[in-house]
């Protein structure tokens, strides 16, 4: 596996919304739109990787806050029925992308 690649992989994602799916815990979703609006443009938009929040340098996960309240992503990988893990993340032809994004009290 190429962690460049997937790391690639993941900040199109990430920025794009597009090439996955996106999944919204259940705090999230009952958000009103402003702050929902917020919430994603800050996915979206995530810079503050370090060694403590992406040690194997993928962009897979990351924390912000908004409005007083923190949040987490996190994309994982799975195949393409999404049934089991992806056999190989940097291959996109057999691995669907998923980025929850959920509350910290969620987690």
């Amino acid at each position: 596996m190429s962690a460049a690649r997937i790391r690639e992989l993941n900040d199109a994602f990430r920025a794009s919304f597009v090439g996955g799916r996106i999944m919204l815990t259940a705090g999230v979703d009952a958000l009103a739109v402003p702050e929902k609006a917020q919430l994603l443009e800050g996915v979206r938009g995530f810079t503050a990787f370090d060694k403590d929040n992406d040690p194997h340098h993928e962009h897979d996960f990351g924390a912000l806050e908004v409005a007083g309240v923190r949040y987490f992503w996190k994309i994982d990988y799975y195949d393409l029925a999404l049934t089991y893990g992806s056999p190989d993340p940097a291959d996109v032809a057999v691995t669907t992308r998923v980025l929850t994004i959920m509350r910290a009290d969620e987690y």
